[in-house]
């Protein structure tokens, strides 16, 4: 969707009979303040780190926000003049994972005041983490994959004299206790195929997977999503008595580019799939709900006509209280809510504007809406003349 000159920012529709009732969570992607939303449009809540950037962010039901942090600087540009994605040599690790995308170096959570009770630092760090029900949280972590693993991978961009880091870059999934101690490890490359799960002919190999979200079920299961191979999935991790394995998979041509898979209570999938490189297709994004126990696909949301609603990287989806679903079109910097038929009942448009890989732009990683009575929000003050300054300043509500 092109995008017209005098934008506009802020809430730019609301049905009040059929939207879900809450508050909405965000933060401008790399940007340094995650805000609440009232159902207006306006930040009732503000949480500010001084010193880094935010990246994602979810609130617990303690009140407490856990957010993926990265360093105040950003990353450097994609192309600049004569150097492009494809000279830029990548170093090696930890230098590397600066130029892959999604890249943060701690995990923060964070009180209601802003200040961090609790924090991971490791450069490794990327996309998305789950806080589980036993108190534990499960991150991403990006590794290098073993050469004998590598070689066996399909698939991948590489161009003569391209510099290249010294192994492939693959992901774990690391689960972390209350102390933030290790005490399990999966790795996703010893779970997948590599010759059944090639790189996107589009794609850098520099990396293989390069998955952007995790989601622990209630049955253990770790949903991820993994960009480069288009292909979301459900790992078994390890016991004592099996090792980690693959329970469920799908890929493309289903699939393209997809983010942020996740479980819901009925036991089926909620991805966005974001349409990039579609096969023999024009590039458009979709919301779509799976069930792995037959393969089965029902569209949610699309756009009309499809190319209307696209984003070719970053985005999110969750699935609100009354059966609507939340959307954020990330690299539009749009979030909006839609109801069972597929009908736009909310729609808010970041004006947060923010610098990634040397362009002002409005991205949103992904957002949430919570329910008013919601844990982490009794007894909170929630109102927006508390924070009149900021709310003028960026354009959001009287």
């Amino acid at each position: 969707m092109g995008w017209p000159i005098d934008r506009p920012t802020g809430l730019t529709h609301h049905d009040p009979a059929r939207s879900c009732k809450g508050y909405t969570l965000m933060c401008g992607l790399g940007g340094q303040d995650a805000v609440l939303l009232d159902m207006q449009g306006r930040v009732v809540h503000r949480w500010h780190t001084p010193n880094r950037r935010m990246f994602n962010v979810e609130l617990l039901p303690s009140g407490n926000l856990l957010a993926l942090l990265s360093p105040l600087d950003p990353p450097p540009p994609r192309t600049t003049g004569e150097t492009t994605r494809f000279n830029i040599d990548p170093g090696e690790p930890p230098e590397t994972f600066n130029l892959l995308g999604g890249h943060g170096d701690g995990l923060h959570e964070l009180d209601w005041d802003g200040v961090s009770v609790w924090s991971v630092e490791n450069p490794a760090l990327h996309h998305d983490f789950a806080r589980m029900s036993n108190g534990h949280t499960m991150t991403l972590e990006w590794v290098e994959i073993p050469d004998a693993v590598s070689q066996r991978i399909p698939g991948g961009g590489h161009l003569p004299g391209q510099p290249m880091p010294p192994r492939m870059i693959g992901d774990d999934f690391v689960e972390l206790d209350e102390h933030g101690t290790e005490v399990k490890r999966t790795h996703l490359w010893e779970v997948l195929e590599p010759e059944s799960t090639p790189i996107c002919p589009l794609e850098n190999r520099w990396e293989w997977t390069h998955a952007n979200s995790v989601d622990v079920m209630d049955d253990g299961g770790i949903v991820f999503s993994s960009r480069n191979v288009s292909t979301i999935g459900i790992v078994d991790p390890a016991t004592d008595n099996k090792p980690a394995k693959l329970r469920w998979r799908m890929g493309p041509p289903e699939l393209a580019h997809q983010h942020h898979a996740s479980a819901l209570p009925n036991g089926r999938i909620l991805v966005y799939d974001n349409g990039q490189h579609r096969l023999q297709d024009l590039c458009y994004s979709r919301i779509l709900e799976i069930d792995p126990s037959g393969d089965s696909v029902h569209q949610v949301f699309q756009g009309m006509p499809r190319e209307q609603f696209f984003s070719a990287h970053i985005s999110g989806v969750c699935r609100l209280e009354n059966g609507n679903t939340l959307v954020t079109e990330g690299a539009a910097g749009r979030i909006f809510e839609v109801d069972g038929q597929g009908q736009v009942v909310w729609e808010w448009i970041s004006p947060f504007q923010v610098k990634q890989r040397g362009d002002t732009c409005n991205w949103v990683f992904r957002a949430w809406r919570y329910g008013p009575d919601y844990p982490g929000l009794a007894g909170r003050e929630l109102d927006h003349r508390a924070h009149a300054g900021f709310n003028h300043l960026h354009g959001l509500g009287d």
